[in-house]
């Protein structure tokens, strides 16, 4: 559950486009410390209004790494036909967070070799993840296959090669709903067993995240217990 007790009041500082599905907003610790949190947790949002009611409350990992006194997320602009209210957001506007909350999270020193499976925005954790691998330089194995629906969909995709030249890390994504003259020529459909195989084949040495919507997290564990990962070794966060 969300920890409700530690709540601080954050200020909007940008709200951006990302892709054409995915707002990038951050948010600032409107007393200037940084958020303490490990790598994959999340954090529940609440806006704050003129009369200093607070409205909305929703959760959202965090992208940023750990220590900082800005926070990162990604955003779903539309999510079953409602608009999200980050997309009309301005900077100055006060949001109220509690947290951080979640079992997902990722500690260096415990896994030297890990296999991150990302769907959509549930990129955000592993972001965390790999920024926090490279600021304290460990020697973490990582290996990420990330599923989009449209190569439109790339979120951080030059921060994300840039990361993968300076730690051991290879990401490979997957596109779901390729279209003709799209230009893509890279790996299409859903991650299944043989994906996993194809890129991680020494996926048993390697403790499986998975983050994304509920369906795209069931078929990825799904596809795991099938080539014989225990379901216990399986760490996953769903959202959606």
């Amino acid at each position: 559950m969300p920890d409700y007790k530690n709540k601080r009041n954050f200020v909007l500082t940008v709200s951006q486009s990302e892709t054409p599905e995915v707002q990038l907003i951050r948010l600032r610790a409107q007393d200037g410390q940084p958020y303490s949190f490990d790598p994959g947790m999340f954090i529940m949002i609440s806006g704050v209004d003129a009369t200093g009611k607070e409205y909305m409350a929703k959760a959202f990992s965090i992208a940023s790494e750990p220590e900082v006194n800005e926070l990162e997320l990604f955003v779903v602009k539309e999510h079953d036909g409602h608009t999200s209210h980050f997309t009309l957001t301005k900077p100055g506007d006060v949001y109220v967070v509690a947290g951080p909350s979640g079992q997902f999270k990722f500690v260096a020193s415990e896994d030297k070799k890990v296999l991150y499976l990302a769907g959509g925005t549930g990129l955000a954790p592993f972001m965390s993840m790999v920024r926090h691998i490279k600021r304290i330089n460990a020697d973490t194995d990582a290996v990420m296959l990330y599923s989009i629906k449209y190569p439109t969909e790339i979120i951080k995709k030059d921060e994300l090669n840039q990361i993968a030249t300076q730690i051991n890390l290879k990401t490979y994504i997957t596109v779901t709903r390729p279209q003709e003259g799209d230009g893509w020529a890279g790996q299409t459909g859903h991650i299944d067993a043989e994906m996993i195989r194809k890129y991680a084949p020494d996926y048993m040495e390697r403790t499986p995240y998975i983050c994304g919507p509920l369906a795209f997290v069931k078929g990825c564990k799904d596809a795991l217990i099938a080539l014989g990962v225990p379901a216990a070794r399986i760490k996953a966060d769903v959202w959606g």
